[in-house]
């Protein structure tokens, strides 16, 4: 019975390492093609690519975040975007970051905090909205949307996916990409992940439809404790929109 009761301990052991030194630098590129209602015929095919979760420190180091950012850029987006956690413990951590999020888009990162922002292809338009983080801040939707087109494609960035419930029930949005969840950094087969932060936990990773209204959760580049990452790999997301039907 020793012989089972060491292969235990050594599977255990060799799934420790994999999980605490592979998986979590083992990126994953996920391909997501989102049908939009409404989409204008300019922004058919319009690619975004989104980061997020990044948590600088001290498990993840800025070599490896520069290494997604490469990554990023190899894709050619049209647009970026960000979807917070980007340092760990420690704020003035960002001073290092900021540098190598730049190379993201030399054009310039815009903050989006309860705001808006047009992008315009010809005479046709997308709305791009940020909330503010819905644990510690002040999430205003009316005002991230105060300026959007009547009518036109809305595409909203929140941190945390659960928001979706209420956010959909605007009607106004087409799309929210969030991150926050990590996808749970451990997945058991048959089981999913058994541990999910508050406001993560509904909507934890993946493509998902509330009320009309699209959501992808992505798992993130980073790690928090314990820093592992078991059936649940790091993830820069490439959604492509469409244009299609409501659903």
């Amino acid at each position: 019975m020793w012989q089972v009761g060491l292969g235990y301990t050594l599977a255990g052991l060799l799934g420790y390492e994999y999980a605490l030194r592979i998986e979590p630098h083992w990126l994953s590129i996920e391909h997501v093609v989102i049908p939009i209602e409404g989409l204008g015929s300019a922004f058919d095919g319009f690619k975004i690519v989104c980061l997020s979760d990044f948590h600088l420190r001290p498990h993840q180091q800025i070599d490896w975040i520069r290494e997604v950012v490469e990554r990023a850029n190899q894709l050619t987006p049209d647009l970026v975007c960000l979807l917070g956690d980007y340092v760990l413990e420690r704020a003035d951590r960002i001073d290092s970051l900021a540098p190598v999020l730049a190379e993201l888009k030399r054009a310039g990162l815009r903050v989006l905090v309860n705001q808006g922002s047009l992008l315009r292809i010809g005479e046709e338009q997308l709305y791009v909205a940020g909330l503010d983080d819905g644990w510690s801040g002040n999430p205003d939707l009316s005002a991230a949307l105060q300026d959007a087109p009547r009518g036109g494609v809305v595409v909203l960035l929140m941190h945390e996916p659960d928001f979706a419930d209420q956010l959909s029930a605007d009607g106004r949005l087409s799309l929210q990409l969030s991150g926050h969840s990590h996808g749970g950094q451990i997945r058991l087969p048959g089981i999913g992940a058994p541990v999910l932060p508050d406001l993560g936990r509904k909507y934890d990773q993946g493509l998902f439809r509330v009320n009309g209204m699209w959501l992808y959760t992505t798992r993130g580049i980073g790690a928090i404790d314990p820093p592992l990452r078991f059936g649940c790999r790091p993830e820069i997301t490439e959604i492509v929109l469409v244009r299609g039907p409501s659903s």
